[in-house]
This record gives structure tokens, sequence and C-alpha cells, in this order.
């Protein structure tokens, strides 16, 4: 067998980056002699998490466009020219087999590259509401890995495959761990356990949130794992003295966090939403209204239509918030309900999925 070279691109947020390195991995498992190059954003987290994760990675000057008229629009074909003649060398120097792209900048010029020059292409869109570089690739790509149904009103029906999104593979079996999960975090096992979840930066309107409901949620007789996010941390961290508070700006043993929970408030970023569906707790999905096209509140709605997540926006949060979770509190048929619904959309085989798609081009 040939040593096969696999260049993969996706970054900008941890939700591209992600899945890109768990495909690579999975690939790396079926083929451990095969040759790997990951391309991104060269001032974005790639450029740090990529090498961390063990992968040789190369930056392209590339950023979105911005809504309004900017000096950074300004650059925007620049940076575009600069991109596609860079990942021309690139691809002419590295001569891959396949290219596979999860979102973001960097992903547009490399893809667009590759499939000018006939190598097997794949993308994998994690959101139910996809994003600009991806809807402007699907014409020219080879196959296309979504999350949800119903993406055939952006793509093409014959290139769609549904595998759903690469999670960790330490939260499969999380169920099983649930005393494991709050002696980890040394909770008292007779009470909730909330987690609070606003991504790696943090979320400011879930933080002011729970900030304004800690007496409410001590007079629930509630717990708190609150992860508030690196910006956050120093105007949280003295709630720490709090008997039923434990503040965090990120949480290294996700599993057992998810594990320790009975209920989880979190933002709705596709790979969030991913993973709620396989931990199968109840969850309240708070999104963030500032991300491109609304992807938060489109992912969440997708979950909550179905009866299998609780969705307040951010602008109701003050009148509603209570409410629901009152609700939920009160009615352990209510979470046994959201929970055993949410975990009935997981789809835990992703990563395996859509591996073996790539596994058909590179066999073509």
């Amino acid at each position: 067998m040939s040593r096969y070279k696999i260049i993969l691109s996706g970054g900008g947020t941890g939700g591209h980056i992600y899945p890109a390195i768990a495909i690579a991995n999975e690939l790396k498992s079926r083929f451990p002699d095969a040759e790997f190059l990951f391309v991104g954003a060269s001032d974005r987290m790639e450029m740090e998490k990529v090498p961390q994760a063990g992968y040789e990675i190369e930056g392209l000057w590339i950023s979105g466009i911005q809504r309004k008229l900017t000096l950074k629009n300004l650059m925007f074909p620049f940076k575009l020219i600069s991109s596609l003649l860079k990942s021309r060398k690139i691809i002419n120097t590295f001569k891959p087999d396949v290219a596979i792209g999860t979102g973001g900048f960097a992903s547009g010029p490399l893809l667009k590259t590759a499939t000018s020059k006939g190598i097997p292409t794949l993308i994998q869109e994690q959101n139910s509401y996809p994003g600009i570089t991806n809807k402007l690739l699907s014409k020219q790509v080879d196959k296309i890995c979504v999350a949800y149904e119903g993406l055939d009103k952006f793509f093409p029906k014959e290139k769609i495959i549904l595998t759903g999104n690469p999670i960790r593979k330490d939260l499969l079996n999380v169920s099983n761990k649930h005393i494991e999960g709050k002696d980890a975090f040394t909770l008292i096992h007779s009470k909730h356990t909330l987690l609070v979840l606003g991504g790696s930066l943090g979320a400011r309107r879930i933080n002011q949130l729970i900030e304004d409901k800690l007496e409410y949620f001590q007079s629930q007789n509630i717990q708190l794992i609150w992860q508030c996010g690196k910006l956050y941390y120093q105007q949280y961290k003295h709630y720490n003295e709090l008997d039923h508070v434990q503040v965090h700006a990120f949480l290294n043993t996700m599993d057992m966090a998810y594990a320790a929970a009975d209920i989880i408030i979190s933002r709705a970023g596709a790979s969030s939403v991913s993973e709620l569906c396989v931990v199968g707790k109840p969850v309240v999905f708070i999104p963030s209204p500032n991300v491109a096209e609304d992807h938060q509140t489109k992912n969440a709605k997708a979950i909550a239509d179905k009866n299998a997540a609780i969705l307040i926006k951010e602008s109701e949060l003050d009148a509603q918030f209570e409410t629901h979770f009152d609700e939920l509190m009160s009615s352990s048929e209510k979470r046994q309900e959201l929970s055993q619904n949410i975990k009935q959309l997981a789809l835990v085989n992703a990563t395996k999925d859509i591996v073996d798609e790539v596994e058909k081009l590179l066999k073509q």
C-alpha cells in the first residue's frame, strides 16, 4: 500500500478545530504510516492547538469578511489572493491524496485549490445552518458530511451524508460515572448539581444570569459547577467562598463535569450540542446571539423543537428563566423526558462514519 498523504483545514474556533483533529486521529489509527498536514489561519488558535495534538500546521493570511465597511474588509481581496497562492504552493509541495475541510476561513482557499486540481475532497459541516465557506465549496467538493437533517436546502442532495459531529471518546460512557463525577468535584451526593458552560472564553450574559440567581439556586438546594471562562474568572472567583458554588476558568475533565451534572446550562455551539446529545442530561440552551448567521439559535431550536431541550433566548432570560427552571426542578418526569429525547438525537459513531467516507475517496 502506498503511503497516504492527507491534508486537513479548519479553524478559527474550537468548533472547527476539534472535529479536524478527531478525524485526523481516527485516520491515523487506520493508516499509521499516513502523512498529515493541517492548514489554518495564521493568527488563530489552531496554530497552537494543532501542534499540541501532535500534527504539523501551515498558516494562511486570511480572515472573514466583517459585516460593515472596515479596513479589514478592504484587505480581504489581498488576503484571499495571498491565501490561494499559498494554498497552491502547499498542495503542489505536499501532493495530498485527499483534502478535508471542517469550516472556518482557511478551509475556503485550501479546498478551492484542491478541487481545482482534481484532488478528492470532503467537507464536514457542524451546524444546522451552514457557514458561507462551506456553502461556496459545496458545489465543487465530492462529499459533505453533516450533523443535522434538512441541509439539502443549502447543499447538493446527492453529496450529503448524515454522520453527526465528531466527539471526544471519553464522553461515550458518562452516564455510568455519576458517583465518580460528583466525587471528582467533591460535591454533596444528595443535592442536585447544575453545570454551567459558557465556552472556553466565557459567556458574559450567562455569567450575569448565574450571578443574579446564586441565592435562588441556594434556595432550591442546588450546587453549581460554574465554568465562567478565562476572560471572567478574576471577576467571579470570589464566589468560590460560597458553600454551594465552584467557579472554574475552564474544565480540564469535561467527562467528569458532565457525569456529575444533573442539569446543564449551555451555549449552543455545534460541538457542544453534539456532546450534550451524547451525554443525555436535561439541558437549558442559552444561545449566543452574536454568532455569524445566528447559528447557535438554529442549533438549539433543532433540539428544542423535538422536545429534547429547553431554549431561552438571551433577551428573554429575565422574564422566563425562573419559570422554566422551576418547572424542570419540580418534575423528575420532565427531566427524564428531556434526557431520553436528547439521547435519541446522538450520533455516536460520527468520527468513524466520516472517516469511512474519507477512506472511500482514498481508494477511488
